[in-house]
């Protein structure tokens, strides 16, 4: 899971008047204007920042100290960092940043962006205004669980949305998947090499002929009542079911509804997929010039859904950073 983590407080959240940023005379304004504003200081943001200063780009990130891997302890799947806190990573990616003249990271929160490609005004929460030739959104998404006692308690830890970041710590035990929608089917025959058994709690609704044909042939048992309630019972779960006995599980997967962190999307009129996810090119660029989107908000040519990875976050920052940089290349030989 993306996005980081705690608060951040060492950071002088005044502009370093080292960074050569251009005073705004050329949009009429004294308001500085910074080459890229990054909004989101999560792994998405953070290697942008990188990626932008080790290119001399003058470069503002801004970001706020919610994250969406905050349930979490430890993060996985991410080579090199494997089990690691989130907050560690995210500390020594913020010393990397710190280490780049031209980068400048301020703890404040977005307001609103308006204007257009070599002209963005950002607005900033008890701040003033800033702005910007280009902008890069990596501000992340929010989760809402499915409505459980004892679900929101648990997630992160037991309770979990993505098997590649959580399953193997659910080896050798039972698993649960909770719902009833088709994609439990899937979720269960991604599990099941993992699992000593899969179960599904289909919380009372009832499942398509298809979904319990496929549910039947891999040997997955079915539990239709509904889920009362989730609790922590010594190194696992206890579900509680209306009508039926309790099922002691190792581990259980949930679907989690999902929407854009920050309104910024909208105020820049980007293109939005189906699922609410930026719609962007292979190198981060939306529908709106001079608008970038990287991490968990958006999703690249190809793709069903935003792939929400630590490591996939960091590597689509990386490559909308290039991005700006060379668009901007480009645009000064035009």
């Amino acid at each position: 899971m993306d996005k980081d983590l705690t608060k951040h407080t060492d950071t002088d959240t005044d502009i370093d008047t080292d960074i050569d940023i251009d005073t705004g005379s050329d949009t009429g304004s004294d308001t500085p204007t910074w080459d890229v504003v990054v909004v989101g200081a999560g792994s998405a943001g953070l290697q942008a920042a990188q990626t932008l200063g080790r290119m001399h780009r003058s470069t503002l990130v801004v970001g706020t100290d919610r994250y969406r891997n905050d349930p979490t302890g430890h993060m996985h799947n991410f080579l090199g960092h494997d089990g690691a806190p989130p907050a560690e990573l995210r500390t020594a990616a913020r010393k990397d940043v710190e280490a780049y003249a031209d980068v400048e990271l301020r703890d404040a929160e977005v307001l609103r962006i308006s204007g257009e490609a070599g002209d963005f005004l950002v607005e900033l929460a008890g701040e003033d205004p800033v702005r910007a030739r280009r902008v890069l959104l990596a501000s992340g998404v929010h989760d809402t669980l499915p409505d459980v006692p004892g679900v929101a308690e648990e997630f992160g830890d037991l309770v979990a949305h993505c098997p590649f970041c959580h399953g193997h710590e659910f080896s050798g035990t039972r698993v649960g998947i909770l719902g009833s929608a088709a994609h439990v089917a899937a979720m269960a025959s991604m599990v099941g090499p993992i699992a000593s058994e899969v179960v599904v709690l289909a919380h009372g609704d009832v499942l398509d002929d298809a979904t319990a044909t496929t549910l039947e042939r891999l040997g997955v048992p079915v539990v239709p009542g509904r889920v009362a309630a989730v609790r922590r019972e010594g190194d696992g779960l206890v579900v509680d079911v209306e009508d039926s006995d309790s099922v002691a599980l190792g581990g259980l997967f949930v679907k989690t509804d999902w929407a854009l962190a920050a309104p910024h999307a909208a105020q820049l009129g980007v293109e939005l997929s189906e699922m609410g996810a930026v719609v962007v090119d292979a190198f981060g660029r939306t529908s709106v010039p001079g608008v970038y989107a990287a991490g968990d908000m958006a999703q690249g040519p190809g793709l069903p859904m935003p792939m929400a990875s630590v490591l996939v976050a960091a590597s689509a920052g990386l490559l909308a950073a290039a991005a700006c940089v060379q668009d901007a290349a480009l645009e000064r030989i035009a």
